[in-house]
């Protein structure tokens, strides 16, 4: 059955696209491993994960046999006043993967909800100490989410939220990291951030930040001894740390999570997006044993949040199907290998005129423009090369699944560098 655009077109609100003036969608008839089959026929390589997501590609085997196995036995309880085993099995990988003392897991089902949890479990720590703080620190041309607490946290000036700048709770931000991951390292990158700590301790509750790499405010990777001097401010000022590793935990940056790039642990950590190896929505929020009592002893007793599929059993089932597969693979030497490719592939991008800077991080590859694209013709020119990569505003990135081969790679790389290639 060939798919009713027009009724897609006319009925169909897509991601950050206009109803009157719609980008134009294509069809997927199937996905397998790295490959997007179009209703047309024609194959196109996934350089996104779907959207950094689907570590393993797509039709996963052993994912695919969690979905079914579970789906027999229930594919949905509420998580007020029951459990069951596939969230247990969760809870207990999580704690053992991620940073020490995170020891409170909290499944929520998105990205922009773990961040929502992570905000109110700040406050709500603070409420319950008798101290009460209303106001987050963060830093520029970050990106956290789509729903309020979250847009409140991402850069409002000249950012995809900035119209709703006047309906959202006023935060603190301290400028971009100055120095970027390679680079040499200069302690003053801190000077900003500090003074904005010493002035605005007694009203912070927490800061907030994407360790290493800002994703969607940017793609840019930072210093690791940046995130350390941040969690030393917290340390000295008594401030708690939030970790957003939504789009970097998994391994994307060549460390499990981005947090061990400069060896710390936050206080919370946020997960998503690839929890699952991209098959279902479903996120986490983790904190500590102190933050955790700290909360339940106080005067509400409870943390105020419970969202209706919060631990869903099938999610949970194959988010353990994908972490087993992730942890008994040797992630270590496929992102290495892919950032490798990467730096090989994309390096004739930096002899172009369009092209600002190419930057590699792990199985991440940036190639950041000096104009903003033509979404649309872009992406046209991309499919026309047989490749799917989804560039925003002055950016071209890819993301691809660990699984990709080098062919596949290189073809994705050739493919932008054709496409940003002055004409």
């Amino acid at each position: 059955m060939s798919l009713d655009h027009q009724f897609d077109k006319k009925h169909l609100w897509h991601p950050y696209t206009s109803m009157s003036e719609p980008l134009p969608c294509y069809g997927v008839e199937s996905a397998e491993q790295c490959l997007l089959t179009l209703e047309s026929g024609e194959k196109l390589i996934d350089g996104m994960s779907s959207w950094w997501a689907c570590l393993f590609g797509y039709n996963v085997p052993e994912l695919n046999a969690a979905a079914k196995n579970q789906i027999d036995k229930m594919a949905h309880v509420m998580f007020g006043g029951l459990t069951h085993q596939p969230a247990i099995e969760l809870g207990k990988k999580l704690v053992s993967m991620t940073p020490k003392h995170l020891e409170k897991v909290f499944l929520c089902d998105s990205g922009s909800v773990a961040v929502e949890v992570s905000l109110k479990m700040a406050l709500q720590y603070w409420h319950a100490k008798g101290t009460p703080k209303s106001q987050f620190l963060t830093i520029r041309n970050g990106y956290h989410g789509d729903t309020f607490g979250a847009m409140s946290v991402t850069d409002p000036e000249g950012a995809m939220h900035d119209l709703y700048h006047r309906f959202l709770p006023e935060q603190i931000f301290a400028p971009q990291p100055s120095i970027c991951f390679h680079e040499q390292w200069n302690s003053d990158s801190l000077l900003e951030i500090t003074e904005l700590v010493i002035n605005n301790k007694s009203n912070i509750a927490a800061i907030i930040l994407e360790p290493i790499v800002q994703g969607a405010g940017g793609m840019y990777f930072y210093h690791p001894e940046y995130l350390k001097g941040v969690r030393a401010l917290c340390d000295e000022y008594d401030l708690l740390l939030i970790a957003d590793e939504i789009a970097t935990g998994f391994g994307r940056t060549g460390k499990l999570f981005a947090c061990e790039h400069a060896d710390i642990n936050p206080d919370i950590i946020c997960v998503g997006k690839s929890l699952t190896g991209g098959y279902m929505s479903l996120a986490a929020t983790l904190t500590t044993e102190h933050i955790a009592r700290t909360i339940s002893d106080g005067k509400a007793g409870v943390f105020m949040h419970g969202p209706t599929f919060m631990g869903n059993p099938l999610a949970c089932a194959v988010a353990n199907a994908s972490l087993d597969k992730l942890m008994n693979m040797n992630w270590q030497q496929s992102v290495k290998q892919i950032e490798q490719w990467l730096q090989q592939y994309l390096s004739p991008c930096h002899t172009l005129s369009t092209v600002k800077s190419v930057r590699v991080l792990g199985a991440i590859g940036v190639v950041q423009l000096n104009e903003a694209v033509d979404v649309a013709v872009v992406q046209k020119k991309f499919v026309e090369l047989g490749v799917w990569i989804r560039p925003f505003g002055k950016l071209v990135y890819v993301m691809p699944p660990y699984i990709i081969t080098e062919a596949q790679l290189k073809q994705l790389c050739d493919a932008i560098y054709q496409v940003v290639t002055p004409s």
